[in-house]
């Protein structure tokens, strides 16, 4: 029997929470986001992108958060902080993001951001901080720079979650235990205070919440990768993207199942699944007796024709930069407005003295 905690049951608990989105989106509220240390890829559109685009029209309220605070806990990534959110707003409307139906922000233009984080750092614990696997990961992988602001970057997190009583997060299976914490800390606030936050639950995507790198298909696609072949950017001309996915890497069987030993494949139905909609019994049928070279083909094909919206919103945008400084100036506006009534209830809580 699988734990109550566990990544399955989250899967499980999404797919109900899918259906009661159908029927009453206005009592959905969403908060993601993304860290700006450069260019969105495939494994962000599928991953969450698209599926914010379809939330927001479905009528749930979706915050989408530009997470720049976030970015200078890992020093080597700051050298382009302003291009890279500049860039991020870019992205996220090119891929749909509609500022008239989603509240987009970037975290640092909204100050509840850094002074609730504050507050539930004291009502945060030391060991449970210590425990998360990402700042294990990463003090290893930079022992040089092991700061605070790592340490306690699930806090943050938490505040950005809270702050809009979000009710549901559009997670991964390796975000799950930012949001375990989250809920932690709001239910010993709200054990203490009364009832002050919303407790957040996971809400994990269809396929594709987990796209792999093309040269690595163990790893996940990631915008760092050294290897150009490796991930695939939302903005790659349609050229590019083919040459990408021809050079994948796959396996020796030659043929196209999804199974154990074979990632590369698995990698690539996945992405196929969530260009056309197939399922991966219907992908075996549609390519059985037909080598690698023709499923790589048909599956950069369908990424091309996935992604053209995308370029074309991009270059219509790309050059109106007064739209694009509204469009974060409004977000912000909003966000500070919602945010502060949080933040001014949990300051009178917990007893400080209000302007």
């Amino acid at each position: 029997m699988p734990n109550e905690n566990s990544y399955e049951v989250a899967l499980q608990k999404s797919n109900a929470i899918r259906e009661g989105l159908a029927k009453t989106p206005e009592k959905f509220t969403m908060l993601t986001g993304d860290r700006p240390t450069g260019r969105l890829h495939l494994g962000h559109y599928f991953g969450t992108l698209k599926g914010r685009v379809e939330l927001q029209n479905m009528g749930a309220k979706t915050n989408v958060l530009i997470a720049d605070y976030q970015v200078i806990t890992d020093r080597d990534t700051t050298e382009h902080i302003q291009d890279n959110v500049y860039n991020m707003v870019m992205d996220y409307l090119a891929c749909g993001i509609d500022p008239k139906k989603s509240i987009a922000f970037i975290q640092s233009h909204v100050s509840t951001h850094a002074e609730l984080a504050w507050v539930l750092n004291c009502y945060t614990q030391f060991g449970e901080l210590s425990r998360m696997t990402q700042f294990k990961d990463k003090s290893q992988k930079h022992a040089d720079n092991v700061n605070v602001g790592l340490f306690a970057y699930p806090v943050l997190m938490a505040a950005d979650i809270l702050l809009y009583q979000a009710n549901y997060v559009p997670i991964g299976e390796d975000q799950k235990q930012h949001l375990e914490i989250t809920r932690d800390i709001a239910e010993r606030f709200n054990g203490i205070y009364g009832n002050t936050f919303t407790l957040p639950e996971p809400f994990i995507g269809k396929v594709g919440a987990r796209i792999m790198s093309l040269q690595n298909p163990t790893q996940k696609m990631s915008k760092s990768d050294p290897n150009p072949k490796a991930s695939v950017s939302i903005l790659d001309e349609p050229s590019v993207i083919m040459k990408k996915f021809k050079s994948a890497v796959t396996d020796s069987e030659a043929v196209v199942r999804y199974g154990e030993g074979k990632d590369g494949i698995n990698n690539l139905m996945s992405i196929y699944s969530c260009c056309t909609g197939a399922s991966f019994d219907e992908i075996e049928r549609e390519f059985e007796g037909k080598g690698y070279g023709d499923f790589k083909t048909k599956v950069g094909e369908a990424v091309i024709e996935e992604l053209a919206p995308v370029r074309e919103n991009f270059n219509r945008i790309i050059n109106d930069k007064a739209y694009l400084t509204e469009c974060a100036a409004k977000g912000a506006e909003t966000a500070q407005r919602i945010s502060e009534r949080t933040l001014n209830k949990v300051m009178k809580k917990v007893g400080f003295l209000l302007k």
